[in-house]
């Protein structure tokens, strides 16, 4: 279970920054658009560092501490905040530092399979959970969701089965929890991926870039903690719970039966962290969790805002409140705005989304929205978006 939230007088993270600091940035999130465009599509929050962060990053700097990353602190304290935040046990020897998630995932489904062969994907979900592996050489296997967004295991049955039957070694790439739309996945629902998995052979690796970013009364089920699930992987970071993309890290985390694998491929040549992003994840997870403490309410404030902005301004889409995650999934085919209702909004409304076309089978006629952001800018962005479809 997770830890009840902490007591702390942190001031709210998504209310501190104004549009016009915002717009001093130089980011992805503020520098791909127009400066009249609200952007509200990748996964940049609208934050200032936690104080730690900020404080080691800091002392870094003055010391001309920027050298190669090097030693455990950072393994050692994902395992002490997986075993405050979640109750789970992983022993930093079940552990591997990799450079990002998206490098993590690679690797491993590429070391688990071979060229040519099949990763099995759940749509509508992530991009480069297709891009980069074919970009690896692997074919995707799609296992959409069902219409509420959640694992369809007979669905995913089916496929194991298809990728499976010449014999050939076959992987799945799970999100947990689910991106988009933050689909917390439950513990039964993991512990028939992980029969399934068993059944036909196939490896799971769960990305799980996200697990700290839970609402009060929902639970994050680490997908090694279920029955069955010894022989998977996660890879886990805090870059998006503590917004680090800027200085990334990751860790891979093996199953009690996958050890082995994944000691060597600790062994064998590849990109690991910087100094500075393992420095900063490891404030983070030591040290970072009454500012996450203050940030979850403010996010929870915001999913529930959107839906109140949308019956105002958009009532034919259908929206579901994220159990994790500050990643939003619209359903705006009601509103008869084509395939690519992205691309209406941004030339009519001057709101940048995610176009859901890119998240596979499932995605046309959807947008990914981010509400990690001033309160008062996602409601301009609604009133916006609202606006545009009654043109003319």
């Amino acid at each position: 279970m997770p830890v009840p939230a902490t007591e702390t007088t942190l001031p709210d993270p998504l209310s501190t920054l104004s549009l016009a600091r915002l717009r001093e940035r130089t980011s992805a999130k503020w520098r791909r658009y127009d400066p009249d465009v609200l952007p509200l599509w990748v996964a940049e929050m609208d934050v200032e560092l936690a104080p730690p962060i900020r404080e080691v990053l800091e002392r870094a700097i003055a010391t001309g501490d920027m050298g190669y990353a090097s030693g455990t602190a950072y393994t050692e304290a994902l395992s002490a905040f997986a075993s405050r935040r979640w109750g789970w046990e992983a022993s930093p020897g079940q552990m591997t530092t990799v450079a990002d998630v998206i490098t993590g995932y690679t690797d491993i489904l590429t070391l688990l399979t071979e060229p040519g062969g099949q990763i099995v994907v759940n749509p509508p979900v992530y991009p480069p959970f297709y891009s980069y592996l074919k970009a690896a050489g692997r074919r995707i296997a799609e296992a959409p969701l069902g219409d509420d967004m959640r694992l369809d295991l007979a669905a995913l049955e089916e496929t194991f089965r298809n990728v499976t039957a010449e014999g050939a070694p076959a992987a799945y790439l799970l999100c947990n929890p689910h991106n988009p739309g933050g689909t917390a996945h439950t513990r039964a629902e993991l512990e028939g991926v992980a029969a399934l998995a068993e059944r036909y052979g196939v490896r799971v690796v769960s990305d799980e870039i996200h697990a700290p970013l839970f609402y009060e009364g929902e639970t994050f089920v680490p997908y090694l903690s279920v029955a069955g699930a010894e022989r998977g992987f996660s890879v886990m970071a805090a870059s998006k719970a503590w917004n680090l993309a800027g200085i990334p890290a990751a860790i891979i985390i093996a199953g009690t039966k996958a050890a082995d694998e994944l000691a060597a491929y600790g062994n064998s040549a590849h990109h690991g962290p910087t100094h500075f992003g393992t420095l900063a994840q490891t404030a983070a997870y030591n040290e970072g969790e009454p500012w996450l403490d203050s940030l979850l309410p403010s996010l929870d404030r915001n999913r529930r805002l959107l839906a109140t902005l949308l019956e105002e301004h958009l009532p034919g889409v259908r929206y579901t409140l994220p159990a994790a995650t500050y990643l939003t999934w619209l359903d705006c085919r009601e509103l008869d705005l084509g395939h690519d209702p992205a691309a209406h909004f941004l030339e009519h409304a001057r709101v940048a989304l995610n176009s859901g076309l890119t998240f596979g089978t499932g995605g046309a006629g959807h947008v990914r929205l981010n509400i990690a952001t001033h309160p008062d800018i996602l409601t301009e962005a609604v009133r916006r978006m609202g606006a545009s479809t009654h043109r003319g």
